[in-house]
Protein backbone atom coordinates (compact mmCIF):
# COMPACT_ATOMS: atom_id res chain seq x y z
CA UNK A 1 0.00 0.00 0.00
CA UNK A 2 1.68 3.62 -1.03
CA UNK A 3 0.59 5.86 1.51
CA UNK A 4 1.42 8.82 -0.89
CA UNK A 5 -1.21 9.03 -2.49
CA UNK A 6 -3.39 8.59 0.52
CA UNK A 7 -1.38 11.54 2.09
CA UNK A 8 -2.30 13.42 -1.20
CA UNK A 9 -5.80 12.91 -0.63
CA UNK A 10 -6.08 15.52 2.27
CA UNK A 11 -4.21 18.63 1.94
CA UNK A 12 -3.28 20.20 4.91
CA UNK A 13 -4.64 24.09 5.21
CA UNK A 14 -0.79 25.77 4.72
CA UNK A 15 -1.19 24.25 1.13
CA UNK A 16 -5.13 25.23 0.26
CA UNK A 17 -5.82 27.89 -2.71
CA UNK A 18 -7.40 30.84 -1.92
CA UNK A 19 -10.86 29.75 -3.31
CA UNK A 20 -10.47 26.70 -1.08
CA UNK A 21 -9.98 28.49 2.02
CA UNK A 22 -12.86 30.43 0.91
CA UNK A 23 -14.75 27.48 0.15
CA UNK A 24 -13.54 26.20 3.61
CA UNK A 25 -14.76 29.61 5.84
CA UNK A 26 -18.30 29.31 4.05
CA UNK A 27 -17.96 25.67 5.47
CA UNK A 28 -17.21 26.49 8.38
CA UNK A 29 -19.80 29.66 8.79
CA UNK A 30 -22.52 27.19 7.63
CA UNK A 31 -21.16 23.87 9.82
CA UNK A 32 -19.86 25.14 13.56
CA UNK A 33 -19.65 21.30 14.48
CA UNK A 34 -17.85 20.23 11.45
CA UNK A 35 -15.24 23.21 11.08
CA UNK A 36 -14.56 22.36 14.92
CA UNK A 37 -13.92 19.10 14.26
CA UNK A 38 -11.34 19.78 11.59
CA UNK A 39 -9.94 22.43 14.18
CA UNK A 40 -8.81 19.70 16.60
CA UNK A 41 -7.89 16.93 13.97
CA UNK A 42 -5.67 19.28 12.11
CA UNK A 43 -4.05 21.09 15.77
CA UNK A 44 -3.40 16.94 16.73
CA UNK A 45 -1.61 16.60 13.32
CA UNK A 46 0.35 19.38 14.04
CA UNK A 47 1.30 18.31 17.63
CA UNK A 48 2.56 15.23 15.76
CA UNK A 49 4.90 16.96 14.03
CA UNK A 50 6.71 19.19 16.47
CA UNK A 51 7.09 15.81 18.23
CA UNK A 52 8.99 13.86 15.59
CA UNK A 53 9.40 9.50 15.98
CA UNK A 54 12.67 8.29 17.62
CA UNK A 55 15.82 8.15 15.23
CA UNK A 56 15.30 4.57 15.27
CA UNK A 57 12.61 5.01 12.96
CA UNK A 58 13.56 3.99 9.36
CA UNK A 59 10.20 6.10 7.93
CA UNK A 60 9.20 9.71 7.58
CA UNK A 61 6.14 10.53 9.74
CA UNK A 62 4.62 11.17 5.82
CA UNK A 63 5.32 7.73 4.91
CA UNK A 64 3.52 6.12 7.98
CA UNK A 65 0.89 3.92 7.29
CA UNK A 66 -0.70 4.79 10.88
CA UNK A 67 -0.50 8.21 10.43
CA UNK A 68 -2.02 8.10 6.82
CA UNK A 69 -4.63 5.75 8.42
CA UNK A 70 -5.45 8.15 10.95
CA UNK A 71 -5.56 10.88 8.50
CA UNK A 72 -7.94 8.89 6.68
CA UNK A 73 -10.25 8.00 9.80
CA UNK A 74 -10.14 12.34 10.45
CA UNK A 75 -11.41 12.85 7.10
CA UNK A 76 -13.88 10.30 6.78
CA UNK A 77 -15.76 11.28 10.08
CA UNK A 78 -15.39 14.62 8.67
CA UNK A 79 -16.99 13.10 5.64
CA UNK A 80 -19.98 11.24 7.40
CA UNK A 81 -20.40 14.35 9.74
CA UNK A 82 -20.35 16.78 6.84
CA UNK A 83 -23.05 14.23 5.37
CA UNK A 84 -25.40 14.36 8.50
CA UNK A 85 -25.38 18.00 8.50
CA UNK A 86 -25.90 18.31 5.06
CA UNK A 87 -28.73 15.90 4.85
CA UNK A 88 -30.18 17.99 8.45
CA UNK A 89 -29.68 21.10 5.90
CA UNK A 90 -31.58 19.27 3.15
CA UNK A 91 -34.57 18.28 5.73
CA UNK A 92 -34.88 21.91 7.29
CA UNK A 93 -34.95 23.40 3.51
CA UNK A 94 -37.72 21.10 2.47
CA UNK A 95 -39.54 22.09 5.40
CA UNK A 96 -39.17 25.41 5.07
CA UNK A 97 -39.65 24.87 1.51
CA UNK A 98 -42.87 23.14 2.35
CA UNK A 99 -44.03 25.76 4.81
CA UNK A 100 -43.18 28.81 2.32
CA UNK A 101 -45.62 26.37 -0.05
CA UNK A 102 -48.14 26.00 2.42
CA UNK A 103 -47.85 29.53 3.18
CA UNK A 104 -48.12 31.15 0.01
CA UNK A 105 -49.63 28.95 -2.67
CA UNK A 106 -52.04 27.75 0.23
CA UNK A 107 -53.07 30.69 1.75
CA UNK A 108 -56.79 32.27 2.03
CA UNK A 109 -56.40 35.42 0.17
CA UNK A 110 -54.41 35.30 -3.50
CA UNK A 111 -51.03 37.22 -4.11
CA UNK A 112 -50.12 38.17 -6.91
CA UNK A 113 -47.07 40.09 -8.45
CA UNK A 114 -47.50 42.72 -10.84
CA UNK A 115 -45.76 45.53 -12.65
CA UNK A 116 -46.39 49.12 -13.37
CA UNK A 117 -48.40 48.12 -16.86
CA UNK A 118 -50.68 45.65 -14.53
CA UNK A 119 -48.71 42.55 -15.79
CA UNK A 120 -49.32 39.42 -13.79
CA UNK A 121 -45.38 38.29 -12.68
CA UNK A 122 -46.23 36.00 -9.80
CA UNK A 123 -49.30 34.38 -8.40
CA UNK A 124 -50.38 31.75 -5.63
CA UNK A 125 -52.54 29.06 -6.07
CA UNK A 126 -55.23 30.58 -4.32
CA UNK A 127 -55.13 33.43 -6.74
CA UNK A 128 -55.33 30.82 -9.78
CA UNK A 129 -57.97 29.10 -8.20
CA UNK A 130 -60.17 33.11 -7.81
CA UNK A 131 -59.72 33.82 -11.32
CA UNK A 132 -60.33 29.98 -12.36
CA UNK A 133 -57.32 29.20 -14.87
CA UNK A 134 -54.28 27.83 -14.27
CA UNK A 135 -51.36 29.47 -12.43
CA UNK A 136 -48.73 28.86 -15.50
CA UNK A 137 -51.03 30.34 -17.71
CA UNK A 138 -51.71 33.66 -15.77
CA UNK A 139 -47.98 34.64 -15.88
CA UNK A 140 -47.42 37.72 -18.18
CA UNK A 141 -51.15 38.39 -18.57
CA UNK A 142 -52.87 41.76 -17.61
CA UNK A 143 -54.55 42.06 -15.07
CA UNK A 144 -57.14 44.23 -16.24
CA UNK A 145 -58.45 41.23 -18.25
CA UNK A 146 -60.04 40.04 -15.19
CA UNK A 147 -61.56 43.67 -14.16
CA UNK A 148 -65.45 44.36 -14.70
CA UNK A 149 -65.72 47.19 -17.04
CA UNK A 150 -67.23 49.46 -15.07
CA UNK A 151 -64.35 48.74 -12.14
CA UNK A 152 -61.67 48.88 -14.54
CA UNK A 153 -61.10 52.72 -13.90
CA UNK A 154 -60.94 52.17 -10.19
CA UNK A 155 -58.16 49.46 -11.00
CA UNK A 156 -56.06 52.02 -12.55
CA UNK A 157 -56.34 54.82 -10.02
CA UNK A 158 -55.59 52.42 -7.67
CA UNK A 159 -52.47 50.57 -9.53
CA UNK A 160 -51.17 54.21 -10.27
CA UNK A 161 -51.61 55.28 -6.75
CA UNK A 162 -49.37 51.87 -5.49
CA UNK A 163 -46.17 52.94 -7.65
CA UNK A 164 -46.65 56.34 -7.22
CA UNK A 165 -47.04 56.72 -3.47
CA UNK A 166 -45.57 54.98 -0.47
CA UNK A 167 -47.47 52.73 1.98
CA UNK A 168 -50.33 50.67 1.63
CA UNK A 169 -53.96 51.11 -1.36
CA UNK A 170 -56.55 49.39 -0.58
CA UNK A 171 -59.55 49.10 -3.27
CA UNK A 172 -62.61 47.03 -4.21
CA UNK A 173 -63.35 45.87 -7.93
CA UNK A 174 -65.79 43.66 -9.68
CA UNK A 175 -64.16 40.94 -10.89
CA UNK A 176 -64.96 37.99 -13.51
CA UNK A 177 -63.49 34.51 -13.55
CA UNK A 178 -63.19 31.90 -16.39
CA UNK A 179 -66.39 30.98 -16.15
CA UNK A 180 -67.94 34.41 -16.00
CA UNK A 181 -68.92 34.40 -12.82
CA UNK A 182 -68.72 37.95 -11.57
CA UNK A 183 -67.74 38.75 -7.92
CA UNK A 184 -66.66 41.90 -5.23
CA UNK A 185 -62.87 41.75 -5.17
CA UNK A 186 -61.07 43.42 -2.15
CA UNK A 187 -57.51 44.32 -3.17
CA UNK A 188 -54.51 46.05 -0.71
CA UNK A 189 -51.36 45.98 -2.24
CA UNK A 190 -47.68 47.84 -0.71
CA UNK A 191 -45.15 49.99 -2.08
CA UNK A 192 -43.76 48.68 -5.38
CA UNK A 193 -40.22 47.24 -4.86
CA UNK A 194 -37.21 47.63 -7.48
CA UNK A 195 -36.41 44.17 -9.48
CA UNK A 196 -33.05 43.25 -11.11
CA UNK A 197 -32.82 46.77 -13.16
CA UNK A 198 -35.76 45.28 -14.85
CA UNK A 199 -38.30 47.56 -13.85
CA UNK A 200 -40.83 47.80 -10.43
CA UNK A 201 -42.89 44.89 -9.16
CA UNK A 202 -46.09 45.20 -6.55
CA UNK A 203 -47.25 42.90 -4.16
CA UNK A 204 -51.12 42.49 -4.12
CA UNK A 205 -53.08 40.63 -1.55
CA UNK A 206 -56.77 39.33 -3.40
CA UNK A 207 -60.20 38.56 -1.57
CA UNK A 208 -63.10 37.60 -2.25
CA UNK A 209 -65.80 39.96 -0.48
CA UNK A 210 -69.32 38.62 -2.34
CA UNK A 211 -69.72 37.24 0.51
CA UNK A 212 -69.92 40.34 2.76
CA UNK A 213 -70.85 42.60 -0.06
CA UNK A 214 -73.84 40.46 0.06
CA UNK A 215 -74.48 40.69 4.32
CA UNK A 216 -73.67 44.36 3.73
CA UNK A 217 -75.88 44.71 0.86
CA UNK A 218 -79.08 42.28 3.13
CA UNK A 219 -77.89 44.69 6.14
CA UNK A 220 -78.59 47.81 3.84
CA UNK A 221 -82.08 46.43 3.09
CA UNK A 222 -82.77 45.27 6.30
CA UNK A 223 -82.34 48.51 7.32
CA UNK A 224 -84.17 50.39 4.43
CA UNK A 225 -87.18 47.85 5.35
CA UNK A 226 -86.95 48.71 8.62
CA UNK A 227 -87.44 52.14 8.45
CA UNK A 228 -90.27 51.57 6.45
CA UNK A 229 -91.64 49.31 8.55
CA UNK A 230 -91.08 52.45 10.77
CA UNK A 231 -92.26 54.89 8.30
CA UNK A 232 -95.48 51.68 7.26
CA UNK A 233 -96.02 51.94 11.65
CA UNK A 234 -96.36 55.73 11.59
CA UNK A 235 -98.65 56.08 8.56
CA UNK A 236 -100.89 52.61 9.84
CA UNK A 237 -101.21 54.76 13.77
CA UNK A 238 -101.95 58.00 11.87
CA UNK A 239 -104.22 56.59 9.42
CA UNK A 240 -105.45 55.05 12.57
CA UNK A 241 -105.64 58.89 14.15
CA UNK A 242 -107.18 59.86 11.18
CA UNK A 243 -109.84 57.17 10.88
CA UNK A 244 -111.04 57.78 14.99
CA UNK A 245 -111.28 61.52 14.09
CA UNK A 246 -113.64 60.53 11.07
CA UNK A 247 -115.80 58.14 12.91
CA UNK A 248 -115.77 61.16 16.21
CA UNK A 249 -116.35 63.55 13.18
CA UNK A 250 -119.13 61.09 11.83
CA UNK A 251 -120.84 60.68 15.74
CA UNK A 252 -120.81 64.71 16.00
CA UNK A 253 -121.66 65.03 13.08
CA UNK A 254 -124.70 62.58 13.41
CA UNK A 255 -125.63 63.82 16.94
CA UNK A 256 -125.53 67.51 15.42
CA UNK A 257 -127.92 66.62 12.64
CA UNK A 258 -130.06 64.46 15.24
CA UNK A 259 -130.31 67.80 17.52
CA UNK A 260 -131.19 69.70 14.63
CA UNK A 261 -133.59 67.73 13.75
CA UNK A 262 -134.70 67.64 17.16
CA UNK A 263 -134.68 71.58 17.06
CA UNK A 264 -136.46 71.60 13.97
CA UNK A 265 -138.98 69.27 15.58
CA UNK A 266 -139.14 71.53 18.18
CA UNK A 267 -139.41 74.39 16.29
CA UNK A 268 -141.94 73.02 14.13
CA UNK A 269 -143.94 71.83 17.68
CA UNK A 270 -143.32 75.21 19.02
CA UNK A 271 -144.42 76.93 15.98
CA UNK A 272 -147.57 74.76 15.84
CA UNK A 273 -148.35 75.50 19.37
CA UNK A 274 -148.14 79.61 19.17
CA UNK A 275 -150.45 79.25 16.41
CA UNK A 276 -152.42 77.16 18.22
CA UNK A 277 -151.80 79.65 21.37
CA UNK A 278 -152.52 82.57 19.05
CA UNK A 279 -155.99 80.91 17.79
CA UNK A 280 -156.65 80.77 21.19
CA UNK A 281 -155.82 83.91 22.08
CA UNK A 282 -157.95 85.48 19.13
CA UNK A 283 -161.17 83.37 20.05
CA UNK A 284 -160.92 84.23 23.75
CA UNK A 285 -160.48 88.12 23.33
CA UNK A 286 -163.24 87.78 20.33
CA UNK A 287 -165.51 86.19 22.91
CA UNK A 288 -164.50 88.69 25.58
CA UNK A 289 -165.23 91.66 23.26
CA UNK A 290 -168.75 90.17 22.13
CA UNK A 291 -169.42 88.80 25.81
CA UNK A 292 -168.61 91.84 27.23
CA UNK A 293 -167.93 95.06 25.08
CA UNK A 294 -170.49 94.20 22.66
CA UNK A 295 -173.22 93.21 24.92
CA UNK A 296 -172.60 96.32 27.08
CA UNK A 297 -173.04 98.28 23.88
CA UNK A 298 -175.76 96.86 23.01
CA UNK A 299 -177.21 97.74 26.31
CA UNK A 300 -176.28 100.83 25.85
CA UNK A 301 -177.48 101.47 22.63
CA UNK A 302 -180.78 100.02 24.47
CA UNK A 303 -180.92 102.60 26.74
CA UNK A 304 -179.95 105.52 24.40
CA UNK A 305 -183.42 104.31 22.14
CA UNK A 306 -185.30 104.07 25.90
CA UNK A 307 -183.89 107.54 26.33
CA UNK A 308 -185.23 108.80 23.30
CA UNK A 309 -188.99 107.46 24.17
CA UNK A 310 -188.98 108.73 27.37
CA UNK A 311 -187.64 111.82 26.92
CA UNK A 312 -191.07 113.24 26.06
CA UNK A 313 -192.90 110.80 28.19
CA UNK A 314 -191.42 110.91 31.59
CA UNK A 315 -188.94 113.48 32.33
CA UNK A 316 -187.99 112.64 35.45
CA UNK A 317 -186.50 109.40 34.71
CA UNK A 318 -184.28 110.71 32.11
CA UNK A 319 -181.03 111.99 34.54
CA UNK A 320 -181.39 107.83 36.63
CA UNK A 321 -181.36 106.31 32.72
CA UNK A 322 -178.34 108.50 31.40
CA UNK A 323 -176.56 107.81 35.06
CA UNK A 324 -177.01 104.12 34.14
CA UNK A 325 -175.66 104.43 30.57
CA UNK A 326 -172.68 106.51 31.53
CA UNK A 327 -171.81 103.34 34.25
CA UNK A 328 -171.91 101.24 31.45
CA UNK A 329 -169.57 103.14 29.12
CA UNK A 330 -166.98 103.12 31.81
CA UNK A 331 -167.58 99.52 31.86
CA UNK A 332 -166.69 99.17 28.15
CA UNK A 333 -163.86 102.02 28.65
CA UNK A 334 -162.14 99.13 31.41
CA UNK A 335 -162.99 96.44 29.03
CA UNK A 336 -160.97 98.15 26.41
CA UNK A 337 -158.15 99.27 28.57
CA UNK A 338 -157.61 95.87 29.99
CA UNK A 339 -157.50 94.25 26.43
CA UNK A 340 -155.47 97.10 25.86
CA UNK A 341 -152.80 96.84 28.66
CA UNK A 342 -152.70 92.77 27.98
CA UNK A 343 -151.51 93.31 24.23
CA UNK A 344 -149.47 96.24 24.79
CA UNK A 345 -149.33 98.53 28.18
CA UNK A 346 -148.52 101.97 26.81
CA UNK A 347 -147.48 102.64 30.50
CA UNK A 348 -144.42 100.31 29.28
CA UNK A 349 -143.40 102.99 26.31
CA UNK A 350 -144.44 106.44 28.64
CA UNK A 351 -143.35 105.67 31.99
CA UNK A 352 -141.38 102.98 31.81
CA UNK A 353 -140.57 99.28 32.92
CA UNK A 354 -141.46 99.78 36.97
CA UNK A 355 -144.49 101.39 36.45
CA UNK A 356 -145.69 99.36 33.78
CA UNK A 357 -144.88 96.32 35.97
CA UNK A 358 -146.25 97.84 39.28
CA UNK A 359 -149.77 98.57 37.54
CA UNK A 360 -149.42 95.31 36.18
CA UNK A 361 -148.79 93.69 39.49
CA UNK A 362 -151.70 95.80 41.24
CA UNK A 363 -153.95 94.85 38.86
CA UNK A 364 -153.06 90.95 39.19
CA UNK A 365 -153.47 90.90 43.21
CA UNK A 366 -156.80 92.96 42.96
CA UNK A 367 -157.88 90.27 40.57
CA UNK A 368 -156.94 87.34 42.50
CA UNK A 369 -156.29 87.81 45.90
CA UNK A 370 -152.09 86.71 45.55
CA UNK A 371 -149.82 89.09 47.14
CA UNK A 372 -147.13 90.37 45.39
CA UNK A 373 -143.84 91.66 46.91
CA UNK A 374 -142.05 94.53 44.19
CA UNK A 375 -138.50 95.66 44.01
CA UNK A 376 -136.37 96.79 41.36
CA UNK A 377 -132.84 98.68 41.22
CA UNK A 378 -134.07 101.81 38.84
CA UNK A 379 -130.74 101.16 36.40
CA UNK A 380 -133.31 98.77 34.32
CA UNK A 381 -134.80 101.66 32.45
CA UNK A 382 -131.29 101.96 30.86
CA UNK A 383 -132.19 98.76 28.67
CA UNK A 384 -133.73 99.45 25.04
CA UNK A 385 -137.30 99.48 24.51
CA UNK A 386 -137.29 95.73 23.06
CA UNK A 387 -135.24 94.56 25.93
CA UNK A 388 -137.39 96.32 28.67
CA UNK A 389 -140.63 94.19 26.66
CA UNK A 390 -138.79 91.15 27.07
CA UNK A 391 -138.92 91.76 30.71
CA UNK A 392 -142.48 92.77 31.35
CA UNK A 393 -143.43 89.77 29.02
CA UNK A 394 -141.37 87.31 31.36
CA UNK A 395 -143.55 88.55 34.26
CA UNK A 396 -146.65 88.85 32.87
CA UNK A 397 -146.17 84.69 31.45
CA UNK A 398 -144.86 83.46 34.89
CA UNK A 399 -147.84 85.31 36.76
CA UNK A 400 -150.22 84.20 34.37
CA UNK A 401 -148.75 80.34 34.33
CA UNK A 402 -148.63 80.36 38.91
CA UNK A 403 -152.22 81.53 38.59
CA UNK A 404 -153.34 78.79 36.25
CA UNK A 405 -151.26 75.71 37.80
CA UNK A 406 -149.08 77.07 40.68
CA UNK A 407 -151.75 78.01 43.50
CA UNK A 408 -149.23 80.33 44.86
CA UNK A 409 -150.57 82.75 47.91
CA UNK A 410 -147.29 84.87 47.55
CA UNK A 411 -145.31 85.85 44.60
CA UNK A 412 -141.72 87.80 45.47
CA UNK A 413 -141.14 89.19 42.05
CA UNK A 414 -137.05 91.08 41.85
CA UNK A 415 -135.24 92.96 39.20
CA UNK A 416 -131.39 93.50 40.31
CA UNK A 417 -128.37 94.16 38.80
CA UNK A 418 -126.07 90.73 38.14
CA UNK A 419 -122.58 92.25 37.02
CA UNK A 420 -123.43 93.59 33.44
CA UNK A 421 -126.60 91.58 33.04
CA UNK A 422 -130.19 93.24 34.37
CA UNK A 423 -131.59 90.13 36.58
CA UNK A 424 -135.15 89.43 36.70
CA UNK A 425 -136.42 86.59 38.91
CA UNK A 426 -139.81 85.57 39.78
CA UNK A 427 -140.32 83.20 43.12
CA UNK A 428 -143.46 82.03 44.10
CA UNK A 429 -144.82 79.41 47.15
CA UNK A 430 -146.89 77.46 45.48
CA UNK A 431 -146.82 73.73 43.77
CA UNK A 432 -143.71 72.38 41.92
CA UNK A 433 -143.71 70.46 38.68
CA UNK A 434 -140.98 68.82 36.31
CA UNK A 435 -138.88 71.44 35.03
CA UNK A 436 -137.53 68.64 32.14
CA UNK A 437 -140.82 67.29 31.04
CA UNK A 438 -141.97 70.99 30.87
CA UNK A 439 -139.55 72.08 28.39
CA UNK A 440 -138.64 69.19 26.56
CA UNK A 441 -141.11 66.55 26.91
CA UNK A 442 -143.10 66.75 23.46
CA UNK A 443 -146.30 65.36 25.25
CA UNK A 444 -146.35 68.16 26.99
CA UNK A 445 -147.83 71.68 25.09
CA UNK A 446 -147.36 74.59 27.67
CA UNK A 447 -145.85 77.26 25.43
CA UNK A 448 -145.30 79.64 28.59
CA UNK A 449 -142.28 78.69 29.41
CA UNK A 450 -141.39 77.61 25.98
CA UNK A 451 -142.23 80.75 24.25
CA UNK A 452 -140.65 82.70 27.27
CA UNK A 453 -137.15 81.26 26.70
CA UNK A 454 -136.82 81.67 22.74
CA UNK A 455 -138.06 85.39 23.91
CA UNK A 456 -134.88 86.07 26.14
CA UNK A 457 -132.58 83.71 23.60
CA UNK A 458 -133.73 85.74 21.00
CA UNK A 459 -131.80 88.88 22.62
CA UNK A 460 -128.69 87.27 24.04
CA UNK A 461 -130.11 86.44 27.76
CA UNK A 462 -130.82 83.17 29.56
CA UNK A 463 -133.09 81.73 30.90
CA UNK A 464 -133.54 79.22 34.00
CA UNK A 465 -136.68 77.68 36.07
CA UNK A 466 -135.87 75.63 39.33
CA UNK A 467 -138.71 74.04 40.78
CA UNK A 468 -138.84 71.47 44.17
CA UNK A 469 -141.49 69.96 46.22
CA UNK A 470 -142.09 72.54 49.51
CA UNK A 471 -140.00 74.96 47.88
CA UNK A 472 -141.88 76.67 45.06
CA UNK A 473 -140.89 77.41 41.50
CA UNK A 474 -138.35 80.27 41.05
CA UNK A 475 -137.88 81.70 37.28
CA UNK A 476 -134.87 83.63 36.61
CA UNK A 477 -134.07 85.68 33.06
CA UNK A 478 -130.52 87.68 32.84
CA UNK A 479 -130.60 90.58 30.36
CA UNK A 480 -127.60 91.87 29.30
CA UNK A 481 -127.08 95.56 28.92
CA UNK A 482 -125.63 96.09 25.39
CA UNK A 483 -126.98 98.44 23.26
CA UNK A 484 -128.22 100.36 26.82
CA UNK A 485 -130.33 103.36 26.07
CA UNK A 486 -127.90 106.62 27.20
CA UNK A 487 -130.02 108.70 29.20
CA UNK A 488 -130.97 112.06 27.74
CA UNK A 489 -128.49 115.08 28.30
CA UNK A 490 -130.59 118.42 30.10
CA UNK A 491 -130.67 121.39 28.16
CA UNK A 492 -128.76 124.54 29.68
CA UNK A 493 -130.32 126.25 32.68
CA UNK A 494 -133.04 123.18 33.47
CA UNK A 495 -133.15 120.20 35.01
CA UNK A 496 -134.01 116.23 34.24
CA UNK A 497 -137.52 115.75 35.19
Amino acid sequence: MNPKPLVAMKKKPDHLTAAERRERGVEQEHFPMLAELRRRAEAKVREERKHPQPAGGSQPPEADPLRALHELQVHQIELEMQNTELQAARDQLEKLLENYTDLYDFAPAGYFSLDEHGVILEVNLTGAALLGVERSRLLHRHWQLFVVKASQPVFLDFLKKVFAQPGKQVCEALLLNKGGTAFWADLQAVSAVVLDGTGKCCRMAVSDITALKRADEAQRRMEALALSNRELQAEIVRRHAVEAALKQSELHLSQSLEESRLTQEKLRHLARQLIEAQEAERKQISRELHDQVAQTLVGMNVHLESLAREATINPLRLKERIVRTQRLVEKSVDLVHRFARDLRPTLLDDLGLIPALHSYLKEFTKRTQVRIHFKAFAGVERLSSHRRTVLYRVAQSALSNILQHAQATEVKVTITKDRKTARLEIHDNGKSFNVEQVLFAKRYKRLGLLGTRERVEMIGGTFSVESAPGQGTTIRAQIPFSHVRQPAKAAPGKTPA
